[in-house]
């Protein structure tokens, strides 16, 4: 499993090219819609990562009472987010 600083990383860098070249041709719009779309991005992948511990935290068993604990960390999860 990839770390949450690599999948951060990765998405910082993927952003920076795109930004680099945006500030290139001095396309200010498409510099503040990466920019945007950047921090949307960044959040919803961190509110995942924050998921993917706690389902982690519950442990890696495979047993079913192991995937009914996994299914209501989730369900809170998804009570906190509306």
């Amino acid at each position: 499993m990839r770390s949450r600083e690599r999948i951060l990383t990765n998405l910082e860098s993927i952003y920076r090219e795109a930004y680099d070249r945006a500030k290139e041709t001095d396309d200010k719009d498409r510099m503040m819609d990466l920019d945007a779309s950047f921090q949307r991005e960044q959040l919803m992948l961190e509110v995942l990562l924050d998921v993917r511990a706690a389902l982690n935290s519950i442990g890696a068993e495979s047993t079913s009472e192991s995937a009914l604990k996994k299914l209501e960390t989730l369900k809170k999860f998804t009570k906190l987010a509306r």
